[in-house]
């Protein structure tokens, strides 16, 4: 019974089913404390065998909150990260607030089309490595979808977020692309929301979707930009010139 258990418990933590595994691996532990009558003692065998079911549910879990394709967090974790943000950041009058930025790569089908999928993976790839590189603590970066990626940007005010942001679109534009093909040309474009500690409860819908008009007004404005939202406007970063 011992080996059966055991058994069933490694083929239920190969089909990720890690609860009934663990049910079993604990039922082989306790049968093999009656069998043995070793009182509280653990054998080293089941003991390792349990650890080792740690790990692999850990490694598990940690893959499925990951874009396998950029190794940014994905859809899930910035789904469920967010909603615990919102409602942190935007309850405590306390919290400078947080921002997300809602990021898009620039006619990336263009990419795709005069230099192939393989550079625009590679893009992908590099494009995330650019956009993490100067997150606040606690922030982080999803892919959000295709090429479009959500920056997360917790106790952070607007200015600052706005500020990272540019820096971060600016140094998209600066990186020497021409590395992985001629010609190669990679801008972004960004729309950032900020929403202020005790401000109005936000859900993450709505501030994607507010992020997501800022994005618009950047890629009107002609792409490379970063667009915020003060108030009810629009505005361009370091323009100066109004509403969008």
């Amino acid at each position: 019974m011992i080996a059966l258990h055991e058994s069933i418990a490694k083929l239920l933590a190969v089909q990720g089913n890690w609860k009934r595994a663990y049910s079993h691996m604990h039922a082989a532990l306790r049968l093999a404390r009656e069998a043995e009558n070793a009182g509280p003692v653990v054998p080293e065998q089941f003991r390792m065998q349990v650890a080792e079911l740690h790990r692999a549910h850990a490694a598990a879990l940690h893959a499925s909150m990951r874009d396998s394709l950029t190794a940014a967090y994905n859809r899930r974790y910035l789904d469920q990260r967010l909603a615990e943000l919102l409602a942190e950041h935007s309850a405590d009058p306390r919290s400078p607030g947080i921002a997300v930025a809602l990021v898009d790569l620039d006619l990336f089908k263009d990419v795709n089309d005069r230099h192939g999928h393989l550079i625009g993976d590679r893009v992908l790839r590099q494009v995330v490595r650019l956009l993490q590189s100067e997150l606040p603590n606690g922030g982080f970066c999803a892919r959000y979808g295709g090429e479009e990626f959500v920056l997360v940007l917790p106790a952070t005010t607007a200015q600052a977020a706005v500020s990272c942001v540019e820096r971060t679109r600016r140094r998209v534009a600066a990186h020497p692309w021409t590395m992985l093909a001629p010609d190669l040309r990679v801008t972004i474009s960004a729309g950032v929301v900020h929403i202020g500690g005790g401000d109005y409860p936000a859900d993450t819908e709505l501030c994607l979707g507010l992020a997501d008009e800022a994005l618009y007004a950047a890629k009107r404005a002609g792409r490379n930009a970063v667009s915020y939202r003060m108030a009810d406007t629009i505005k361009l970063a370091n323009t100066g010139d109004g509403d969008r």
